[in-house]
């Protein structure tokens, strides 16, 4: 999404040095490749072998030749039932769909395999471009990102205000006409917001925790790394979903020398979040400080059509913007009445370009 629309030409990235996954209260290096499954710690000699052996036909599996299906029927067998093909254990299932997968539930092992086979031969193709982990983070924080979309759109003729008060979004006929702000209306045919600005046209699904905490010392068991992304899959402490942990350092730009910032976060589900998302600081300790944060997920209830408002859904708990980026082409579809289509932006860039220039 980032590299069709271009908005990399505002931003520098840098990779995360490493994907780690928890396991009894320890954590390890989430093991993407053949090599990497035969040295890991997190399995035994057997359980290696077999989860080489997995990791094999996913990276062989070719959705358009069935003869790399190897009697599975992408469309059909459930990802449980591939599991059992290699005869994989529980931990070995965690950490595939939890840090690999980044699935938040285990509703994906009794769906058709497919979906799950693409997005592992995605984290270890990423991998394998870039190098220690497949994550990448700004320099300077997340806060370039909307930075950057705000200079490509000024390219096309988009006029930002910022720091402007919304007193009220014009309705007509039930329809969206404008955004009413310190006596100015500035006049649209359709507007995006988050959902702080409709509370009426959306529904409270849940509440995250997040917790921002300051460290004078890289994450334990990472090789110091000066960056990472710690995943907790649900079934290792008892939870119906998975706990993240985010931890970045002047490396990237966004804290002093010899200074850590860790974010953790996940899904509330009892009535004492705090100590839900203890596995995590945990892991983190000693903190030099910390600050909590509850916040309710919001998601719509008008969807757009009549009103011509489309709103996103609040952030989740995730730190990998997956499900930021299945928001975005929702709510393009909502606007658009089709699906966001990449190839067709590519071809059209081949157009104005010519191939030769994109390469």
């Amino acid at each position: 999404m980032l590299l069709y629309t271009e908005v990399t030409r505002y931003l520098d990235f840098k990779v995360i040095e490493g994907s780690f996954v928890y396991k009894g209260g320890k954590i390890y290096k989430v093991p993407s490749t053949e090599a990497e499954a035969l040295a890991s710690s997190l399995m035994g000699l057997f359980e290696k072998r077999r989860f080489r052996k997995f990791l094999v036909y996913v990276a062989n599996f070719d959705e358009n030749d069935p003869r790399t299906f190897e009697g599975v029927d992408p469309k059909k067998t459930t990802m449980r039932d591939v599991y059992k093909k290699f005869d994989l254990g529980q931990d070995v299932i965690d950490f595939t769909g939890h840090a690999l997968a980044l699935y938040r539930t285990d509703d994906y092992l009794d769906q058709p395999c497919q979906e799950t086979i693409n997005r592992i031969k995605l984290y270890s193709e990423s991998l394998a471009r870039y190098g220690k982990s497949p994550y990448l983070y700004p320099l300077y924080g997340l806060g370039e990102l909307p930075q950057g979309f705000a200079r490509l759109s000024a390219i096309y003729g988009g006029t930002y205000m910022l720091n402007k008060p919304i007193e009220e979004i014009v309705i007509e006929n039930g329809k969206v006409v404008g955004v009413k702000s310190e006596g100015e209306v500035a006049r649209c045919k359709q507007l995006i917001c988050d959902p702080s600005y409709v509370s009426d046209r959306v529904t409270k699904v849940g509440q995250v925790i997040r917790v921002i905490c300051i460290l004078s010392h890289p994450i334990k068991n990472t090789n110091d790394a000066n960056s990472c992304q710690i995943i907790i899959p649900q079934n290792q402490v008892n939870r119906k979903s998975d706990i993240y942990v985010c931890m970045i350092s002047s490396a990237h730009n966004v804290a002093a020398q010899g200074k850590y910032i860790a974010i953790a976060s996940t899904t509330v589900e009892t009535a004492d979040p705090e100590k839900e998302i203890k596995p995590a600081l945990d892991l983190l300790e000693p903190i030099e400080q910390k600050f909590v944060s509850i916040s309710d997920l919001f998601a719509p209830t008008d969807l757009g059509t009549e009103s011509q408002i489309f709103i996103s859904r609040t952030y989740d708990a995730t730190t990998h913007f997956e499900t930021t980026c299945d928001d975005i082409k929702d709510i393009y579809k909502r606007m658009m009445g089709s699906e966001f289509d990449f190839e067709e932006m590519k071809r059209k860039k081949n157009d104005i370009y010519g191939e030769e220039e994109q390469q």
